[in-house]
């Protein structure tokens, strides 16, 4: 069963070719089985599970047509959004005994569409790295198990990839999506600015937005369709869309697209460049008018960005005699965030604002924008660390330096696996499209996984 794509387990449900209670005890004895060694989750309610799936069983039994898309399907929730009544630490552990009062709204969501949650995968603390290493553990890469499965979304990536989850939840602020599925060989969708709802929680800066993480296109854009809603008093809200507009979409053709290439420097990796370089020469061949892009990096957007960054961190409430518990990254960020008044947080958002405006002018002959994922492979475990807090912010961006444009500017934007090296490590390419064209990226996310198959 857990050879199935999300789409293909939902269709066995509905078929009754699948039980989703024996659905969600085979991931439950995979997650007792291997999570230990790959650290995805750091809670898994059984119990929880097991009866949600008991429900999604008795509703497939009772013959109603009105079954919910993704009816009896499991699904990981990162630990920076509330499950109620499960541990929500936010990878930290000042918050290691706190448990949710509710549920965030995507989970609302989720389970609204029929989802049968497993349990809380790991997270960096606060969401505030790329890598997944905290007091709870680190998240490892399943493809090499020295190696980080990336950021904030490490667990949620994990899980995925060990098969521990067909599809996942996670969050993106600075690409804490697209980094993690990048690492592990995924497909994740950052979503348009508003597409999802972040409550319970604020969104004061517009950056940070819940997105799916699957092993397909048509995986990620479905469990996207289930997360879209926008509830009252979201900062940030689109129009709902229609039922199955987002899975719909991986099966269009996205037709001739202009394509834009960001090359990355000499200094990059060069099976991350390779993978950037491939891709471009397979959409030419796919018939997408291809050219290359005026280059971008974190000169554009570091200032501003680390002021805003060390801000979001220092907003969640924290006992002035628990600081210590914090980790040293995080420490910093909020150390640093105290010399700010409110003025120079409002100059910093109107200055990314002014950075966001210029970069999407920058890029708007194109449709898409095509890009490397990631810098560099997967590092080792603790290789972004630096005994220098502020040295490890640099790392993180120099491991992921144009990620972080796409929450600047709200647009879209997805990773999707490119090739892998002779020792089995993935690297992955970043698309971005306009604002509100998930539908565009999805189509030719497809057709690239179509073409590479």
């Amino acid at each position: 069963m857990t050879d199935l794509t999300l789409a293909e387990l939902a269709a066995a449900v509905r078929a009754r070719d699948v039980s989703p209670v024996e659905l969600a005890e085979e991931y439950l004895g995979r997650i007792d089985r291997d999570n230990e060694k790959v650290g995805a989750y750091l809670a898994v309610d059984r119990e929880g599970a097991l009866a949600a799936a008991r429900e999604a069983e008795a509703l497939v039994l009772s013959g109603t047509r009105d079954l919910p898309a993704l009816c009896g399907v499991p699904v990981s929730v990162k630990d920076t959004w509330p499950v109620k009544g499960l541990r929500y630490t936010a990878g930290s552990k000042v918050f290691a005994d706190r448990v949710a009062e509710v549920d965030a709204a995507v989970v609302t969501q989720l389970r609204q569409a029929g989802m049968v949650v497993l349990g809380k995968t790991n997270a960096a603390e606060f969401g505030c790295s790329s890598c997944t290493e905290t007091v709870f553990g680190a998240a490892r890469n399943p493809h090499d198990l020295a190696r980080t499965a990336g950021g904030s979304s490490g667990g949620a990536a994990a899980s995925v990839a060990a098969g521990l989850a067909p599809a996942a939840h996670g969050s993106d602020g600075g690409g804490s999506v697209r980094i993690p599925a990048a690492c592990c060989g995924l497909v994740g969708i950052k979503p348009t600015r508003g597409r999802v709802s972040p409550a319970p929680g604020p969104d004061s800066a517009g950056l940070a937005t819940a997105g799916p993480i699957a092993r397909t296109v048509a995986d990620a854009a479905l469990l996207l369709d289930a997360m879209s809603a926008a509830r009252p008093g979201d900062t940030h809200q689109l129009p709902p869309v229609p039922d199955g507009h987002f899975a719909n979409s991986a099966e269009r053709d996205p037709g001739r697209l202009r394509i834009g290439v960001l090359r990355g420097p000499a200094s990059d990796d060069p099976w991350c460049r390779r993978a950037c370089e491939d891709t471009a020469a397979l959409l030419a061949d796919l018939g997408h008018d291809v050219a290359d892009a005026a280059p971008t990096g974190p000169d554009d957007y570091r200032e501003e960005f680390a002021v805003v960054w060390s801000l979001l961190a220092a907003s969640v409430p924290v006992p002035a005699e628990r600081e210590q518990d914090l980790l040293p990254l995080t420490r910093w960020l909020r150390e640093k965030a105290r010399g700010y008044d409110a003025v120079t947080f409002m100059s910093a958002l109107v200055s990314m604002q002014a950075a966001a405006r210029r970069i999407a002018t920058r890029y708007d002959r194109f449709d898409v924008v095509l890009s490397s994922a990631t810098a560099a492979l997967p590092p080792l475990v603790g290789g972004l660390a630096d005994a220098d807090p502020e040295r490890t912010f640099e790392n993180m961006l120099e491991f992921h330096p144009l990620t972080p444009l796409a929450n600047i500017t709200g647009q879209p934007s997805l990773t999707v696996p490119a090739l892998r090296t002779p020792g089995g490590l993935p690297a992955g390419v970043l698309l971005t499209g306009r604002y509100g064209a998930e539908t565009t990226l999805i189509s030719v996310a497809a057709q690239l996984e179509r073409a590479q198959r």
